[in-house]
């Protein structure tokens, strides 16, 4: 993999949650818990650079794609007083969205990633809107077949159009099958409606560039498909927890190092999606987040979990979903250049990652494909409270512990404070619509009633 540039692992340490704070120092505490989607809130004034960006050459069709992508599902939205005043269902900033792509490009990102489904169906429409402000050859996008709940060719062929009129565009520089889980599901989607073929052609005919999938499923599905067809790319699951902790963690039979080993003795370039893991890897357990500040004090939690992905060789780019400007300004500094992990720098993620693994978030990566829950609840916002209080040590399960009724008070006020309570775990009534079409394979109504009952006996 062609590689450009445009221009001591931490010991074991026993620490509690203010022994934490005061390693960190006043001054870096916010870069801790500040919320940052690029790991905790990056120090202000360091610089941006414009012109040091770490280019990947594909070795398919010659692109040299930015290391850094900008994914495009987790866009800024208008700020609620404002909403009221919108005449649809479609509350995306796009002026905020204009500013971030604009930003992006300035400082060296040339790939977006987006789909029909994302942002409430608006993603496309917002990212065309910024995109095409730009000249063409500035910039390559990457959209998907999202046929889940819309399979027939009819439906399918009307998905593919609508993509090129909302993106504003003749051509698509790399196209997916978007999270394909089995076989049967394969098959139903685009083998029998006969999409694959069609798709194929596409990118005989110019209109598809390069012709991918993303997954998300059964390890013998990966394993036939990589076998059994010719792909362009792949989009795969891939962050320093999964990669070591592979048993059950990945939502995947097959571990993300064998998806990643499969490709490259196949000389398929890998796409990564997901490297702080839905975001849990931007503010891991303070545990763990203590012994990233002992290698590297200046440096964000999710800085290491981009150097992790962007040190594979045969990664072409990584997707970020970068909803604020600081979230961007610090996956540029990571990627401006590049700094590839040292063993030491691995090492210390391997004790990361034994943190975590005892301390484990729930694996919610906020998709949104669960979404909307016909009975109201706010299922990606009840599971990122749950592990923001486990990870900033706000989980009162021992109340024999002297700092019980502290933890307890930050958990049930910020919970009401991030999720009404018309909208919270009580409210589940099992129905498991949601758990179809959840990618990371949750139990979501065996989850809500756990946190139901955990919740319940903090009112006892």
């Amino acid at each position: 993999m062609d590689y450009t540039a445009g221009s001591g692992a931490a010991n074991d340490i026993g620490i509690d949650r203010r022994g934490f704070m005061k390693l960190l120092g006043a001054g870096a505490a916010l870069a801790a818990v500040g919320g940052c989607g690029g790991g905790g809130r990056p120090m202000a004034g360091r610089e941006v650079p414009t012109d040091k960006m770490t280019y990947r050459r594909n070795p398919q069709n010659g692109d040299l794609l930015s290391i850094l992508a900008y994914g495009m599902m987790r866009l800024p939205r208008v700020p609620r007083a404002r909403k009221e005043s919108l005449p649809d269902v479609n509350d995306l900033d796009q002026e905020a969205v204009n500013e971030l792509v604009d930003y992006a490009i300035a400082h060296g990102v040339n790939y977006f990633d987006t789909s029909p489904v994302y942002c409430k169906g608006f993603s496309e429409r917002a990212t065309g809107l910024a995109l095409s402000r730009h000249p063409r050859d500035k910039y390559f996008i990457a959209t998907k077949m999202s046929n889940q709940r819309a399979r027939s060719r009819e439906e399918s062929l009307a998905i593919y159009r609508k993509s090129f009129e909302e993106l504003r565009v003749d051509y698509i520089d790399y196209y997916l099958l978007h999270s394909v889980g089995s076989r049967d599901n394969f098959k139903e989607r685009y083998l029998d409606n006969g999409m694959l073929d069609f798709l194929v052609k596409e990118r005989d005919a110019g209109r598809i560039r390069s012709l991918g999938w993303s997954f998300h499923g059964e390890g013998d599905l990966f394993e036939y498909l990589m076998s059994e067809y010719k792909w362009d790319f792949t989009m795969i699951q891939v962050n320093y927890f999964d990669w070591r902790m592979a048993a059950g963690t990945n939502r995947s039979d097959m571990s993300a190092r064998r998806q990643y080993e499969i490709l490259a003795e196949k000389g398929v370039p890998a796409v990564i999606m997901e490297p702080l893991l839905g975001g849990g890897l931007a503010m891991p357990h303070y545990k763990a987040r203590a012994k990233m500040v002992q290698a590297d004090p200046d440096a964000s939690a999710a800085s290491w979990a981009f150097r992790f992905a962007g040190s594979l060789p045969n990664v072409i780019t990584v997707l970020s979903g970068m909803t604020f400007m600081d979230h961007l300004q610090d996956n540029i500094r990571t990627y401006s250049p590049l700094v590839p992990l040292t063993p030491e720098n691995d090492a210390m993620l391997d004790e990361v990652s034994k943190v975590m693994l005892e301390y484990r978030n729930l694996t919610c990566t906020k998709c949104q494909y669960c979404m909307p829950c016909p009975y109201g609840l706010d299922i990606p916002e009840i599971f990122a409270h749950f592990n923001r209080s486990l990870n900033e040590g706000n989980f009162p399960d021992d109340k024999q512990d002297p700092d019980y009724k502290r933890a307890r008070r930050a958990f049930l006020v910020g919970l009401d404070r991030s999720v009404s309570p018309i909208r919270q775990a009580n409210r589940c009534t099992g129905c498991g619509l949601c758990v179809k079409d959840c990618p990371q394979r949750i139990d979501i109504p065996g989850q809500m009633q756990r946190i139901d009952k955990f919740i319940e006996s903090m009112k006892v």
